[in-house]
């Protein structure tokens, strides 16, 4: 009974090993200083560019900024 079980739930344990794989990505990802000021610059890049108009650009420069200040002040709570 046991071996049916976890045949039949190695797929779901599967699928989700890997979302966890992922969220931790995700994670690691938004939590990095230097990929958040890579994206500043690619926004800043994209606007002078004229492929995003002024407006697009300060939202969402707003957006990095916050996400940066709050890494910054989880890294000097630790």
């Amino acid at each position: 009974m046991l071996l049916l079980d976890d045949i039949l739930l190695a797929p779901l344990k599967g699928v989700l090993f890997i979302a966890n794989k992922i969220n931790e990505v995700i994670e690691k990802e938004m939590s990095d200083e230097g990929s958040l000021k890579e994206r500043l610059m690619a926004l800043q890049l994209k606007f002078e560019m004229d492929e995003i108009d002024e407006e697009e650009y300060d939202r969402r420069e707003d957006e990095l900024l916050k996400l940066l200040e709050k890494i910054r002040e989880e890294k000097q709570n630790k």
